[in-house]
């Protein structure tokens, strides 16, 4: 659904992309990772030709970006950051008006308005003026807007980012149901990491333009952090005899004080074993700690991949995709 090969973007001499190629194949859920100023943005914005690339090429739904931007707006769906709905406008009115602008005549598109309203929990507000919505309510007739015309594939670019916990879910449920229902492709970015790790079934990390790692999230978390045994004994006599122990069956084996740290790729079933293996010393608490995918993005670059003090990416005018 997506090839990209050497896509990259300039800003004079600053490099927001550089030399990018990963493919996306039909029907999958891809979580596009990277803390702020990586270049996700700016590669969205390039797959969906509101960006033109400084070099490389990609094609997006069967289509080039460069030489077919029309073709590619005509098969995928935009979610982007900002709210693409008239404030003033009815809810309804909007999905119309957005159906007609993709040619579907104007009783297909008061039909398709129909179905997204109903699949979307927004029958009850088709009267109301967006502005009016909740924060929860914009975003499902963002998502909405982004599906009138049927795509394949559906770029949402931190579509829940300022939505409170039970409207994340809400909008998550809406939007997997639908791409089960119709095989929809799709290609997100998200600083919600809990979200790419359950929704994604791939995951790219980018940073400074490249893509630095590409797999499950579960082998992310596996190859690069593994996960944790921490245990605290009742001496530093103790924590030294456990550290002896454990580190026959793990690496990185780490003593602070009465404290024992190591990497195991079993914790549940290491850390028993751990316990069983000097029963003659005592533990005050012992705990498995799982690996998140900030810690991979920590373990490769060094620094967190919920860093905010990045420099946020350049910007264009807004286009309708």
């Amino acid at each position: 659904m997506i090839e990209c090969r050497n896509l990259s973007k300039r800003y004079g001499g600053r490099v927001a992309v550089d030399n990018l190629s990963f493919d996306v194949r039909s029907g999958a859920v891809t979580g596009f990772l990277g803390p702020n100023g990586a270049g996700k943005s700016t590669t969205l914005r390039m797959l969906t030709t509101l960006l033109a690339p400084t070099s490389g090429t990609a094609r997006v739904a069967g289509c080039a970006v460069r030489t077919d931007p029309a073709g590619v707006r005509r098969r995928i769906g935009y979610v982007g950051q900002g709210n693409g709905a008239g404030p003033a406008q009815r809810v309804g009115d909007e999905l119309v008006s957005q159906g007609r602008a993709y040619g579907l005549r104007r009783g297909e598109a008061q039909a398709r308005a129909g179905e997204l309203m109903d699949a979307l929990e927004l029958s009850a507000l088709a009267a109301r003026k967006v502005q009016t919505l909740s924060g929860g309510q914009r975003r499902r007739l963002d998502v909405a807007l982004g599906l009138v015309h049927r795509p394949g594939l559906l770029f949402l670019d931190e579509p829940s980012t300022g939505l409170d916990p039970q409207s994340r879910a809400n909008l998550w449920e809406h939007v997997l149901r639908l791409r089960a229902e119709h095989g929809m492709t799709v290609f997100l970015t998200t600083h919600y990491l809990d979200e790419a790790d359950t929704m994604a079934e791939r995951v790219l990390v980018m940073d400074h333009g490249r893509v630095i790692a590409d797999d499950t999230a579960d082998r992310l978390k596996s190859k690069h952090v593994g996960e944790r045994v921490v245990v605290r004994a009742a001496t530093r006599d103790g924590a030294t005899r456990l550290a002896a122990a454990v580190a026959t069956e793990a690496s990185d084996v780490e003593v602070d004080g009465r404290t024992v740290t190591a990497r195991v790729e079993n914790g549940p079933a290491t850390l028993p074993a751990l316990l069983r293996a000097v029963p003659e010393v005592a533990v005050e608490t012992a705990e498995v700690r799982r690996a998140t995918l900030d810690d991979v993005f920590l373990a490769l670059t060094g620094r967190s991949l919920r860093d905010t003090g990045s420099t946020a990416e350049p910007t264009t005018p807004s286009k309708g995709a």
